[in-house]
């Protein structure tokens, strides 16, 4: 791991990272349906969390308090993330894909059949995983929208 790199090694229980987070559990469960956060999950179902989902966590409550942008505004913007060019999507998957043609959910909450997400893990796919803290949504988009 690079020294600036942030771990994504799943270690803090859910009561760990809001406490980290000064956050309630009730709230780090609610960002989790609302699709704001994929934790790990042990197949006893225990959620863990990583320092990279901290780090995440960290982006919306400052986009929430400080952008004052509500949930539903953060996940209409995670859902505008042109996923397809990330995943190289061929164009036969994106003509009937949610995520393509919607805009109102991240496509890591969608139900993907039939084309090539249809088997990933969300948590280790490459659009989820590159957008881990504010900064980096940008710096995606600049990667992949030439200037």
């Amino acid at each position: 791991m690079l020294k600036n790199e942030i771990s994504d090694t799943p270690v803090y229980t859910i009561s760990s990272a809001a406490k980290l987070l000064n956050i309630s559990v009730h709230t780090l469960r609610m960002y989790e349906r609302e699709g704001l956060i994929i934790p790990y999950k042990k197949e006893s179902n225990q959620r863990l969390y990583s320092d990279k989902d901290l780090e995440r966590m960290r982006c919306v409550r400052v986009t929430i308090s400080e952008e004052k942008i509500g949930i539903e505004g953060i996940r209409r913007i995670l859902s505008l993330i042109p996923c397809w060019a990330i995943a190289k999507c061929p164009a036969k998957d994106r003509k009937n894909c949610t995520a393509y043609n919607g805009y109102s959910k991240p496509c890591w909450m969608l139900k993907h059949k039939d084309n090539v997400c249809a088997n990933k893990d969300c948590r280790m796919c490459e659009v989820y995983a590159s957008f881990g803290n504010c900064k980096s949504i940008k710096d995606k988009l600049k990667e992949i929208i030439p200037a």
